[in-house]
């Protein structure tokens, strides 16, 4: 699929005048896709503040509760992919309208209905993975009103979204308190509705969409081996991110023994700085070239993630994750500068793809922080391997650059 952009500025002779950012595209449905995607990711992590607290009424061991915030994160990387599917076939409004209404419905018959068992838990987790699959439709959404020169700024600001991580750490834990957790599902529906509503009226799909190809056509990406190092870095960068916004409540609850509100707080100043970061990463990767900006990344996230295995108190280990946010925030940014430009025609299933490898990336750091302080009694193996995935995504771009620089043909730096 082609990634379509309008631009209304025309030169004399019929070609793109230059326009800056905010005039070469679509700023309601910008606004409409980072609303969207802030509380997609809101209601997708929700079970992370929220699982101190199901722990204690259910009695869950630390693997079930990685398990449980681990859930959410994969059902939506696999539901990415049908929703990049969904996108270039029914167009990215109408997908949006309908997984939102799939959130809403079901989370608001989990709080009519109640979760009472570590399978509900399970299931409610394959709902919300419907959340995190918004991911597919709220960035090629802005992504196709914006041209090259403009694509990281867009989906930075787009993927800013993934801020809503920490409307849960900030509230979900303080409703839990105050109603039950389980009435924190119904209250959810609130604001989704509310955007839902807004959404409709703001978001527009860009003109000149392509036509839907066959089936197998959208996976034809999947031949070539910059896909498959695209995927493998954001299963780094943003499985980074979303695993340890799932999983942080959980860390500074069991590490430090803080309540389930102050670690809230804790998570919420964590996630803020890597959602905060995203469009600047976009914004550097339009800079310096996305290459550049990863092998920074990387590098800077292994250390990080590396010192929080060791910190002794919770002033050093708010430190590490900090500068692990940072670090993995821009990294996000600066993957998707550089997806649309190898894959301008594929960009909505590549984004599935792409996201789907990401939500993967999550999975597997969360479930993996559970699993290494049940087995080993912490959680520092976890993050140590985590580091060096870290490392391993470094060298893989190095391996890469010079071809990709050499063989790309893009009006934006590589």
């Amino acid at each position: 699929m082609a990634t379509a952009y309008w631009d209304s500025e025309k030169g004399a002779e019929g070609q793109a005048a230059p326009t800056s950012f905010w005039k070469a595209g679509h700023t309601p449905t910008l606004i409409a896709a980072f609303l969207y995607f802030d509380l997609a990711f809101m209601v997708w992590v929700l079970l992370g503040p929220l699982a101190p607290s199901i722990s204690k009424t259910l009695g869950l061991t630390p693997a079930e509760k990685g398990l449980m915030v681990a859930v959410p994160t994969l059902a939506g990387a696999l539901l990415r992919v049908v929703n990049g599917l969904l996108v270039d076939r029914i167009g990215c409004k109408q997908a949006g309208a309908i997984s939102q209404v799939i959130v809403i419905v079901g989370l608001a018959t989990a709080w009519f209905m109640g979760v009472n068992s570590f399978g509900g838990t399970l299931a409610l987790g394959v709902i919300l993975g419907f959340a995190g699959a918004s991911f597919a439709i709220a960035l090629p959404l802005a992504s196709r009103w914006y041209p090259p020169e403009h694509q990281g700024k867009a989906m930075g600001l787009a993927g800013m979204g993934n801020s809503g991580t920490v409307l849960a750490s900030l509230f979900a834990p303080i409703l839990a308190k105050l109603f039950g957790w389980n009435s924190v599902l119904g209250l959810a529906c609130i604001p989704l509705t509310i955007v839902f509503i807004a959404y409709m009226f703001m978001a527009k799909n860009a003109p000149n969409a392509p036509a839907p190809k066959k089936l197998v056509d959208y996976f034809r990406p999947l031949k070539s081996a910059d896909a498959w190092w695209l995927m493998g870095f954001y299963a780094v960068t943003f499985g980074g991110f979303v695993g340890l916004a799932a999983s942080l409540p959980i860390y500074f609850t069991d590490q430090f023994g803080l309540t389930p509100i102050v670690a809230g707080y804790c998570t919420a100043g964590c996630v803020f700085a890597g959602s905060l970061v995203r469009p600047m990463g976009g914004a550097l990767a339009d800079k310096i070239g996305g290459v550049k900006a990863l092998m920074m990344v990387y590098i800077a996230a292994a250390l990080a993630l590396a010192g929080v295995s060791y910190a002794p108190t919770l002033v050093s280990a708010l430190g590490f994750f900090v500068a692990a946010m940072l670090a993995l925030g821009v990294g996000n940014g600066s993957v998707f500068q550089l997806v649309p430009q190898r894959f301008q025609q594929e960009i909505g299933v590549m984004t599935g793809l792409v996201g789907m490898a990401g939500g993967i990336g999550g999975f597997y750091l969360a479930s993996s922080l559970g699993i290494a302080k049940q087995f080993t009694g912490s959680f520092a193996p976890g993050f140590l391997i985590f580091a060096g995935l870290c490392v391993v995504a470094f060298l893989g771009i190095s391996l890469v650059r010079a071809r990709w620089r050499a063989t790309w043909s893009s009006a934006a730096r590589i």
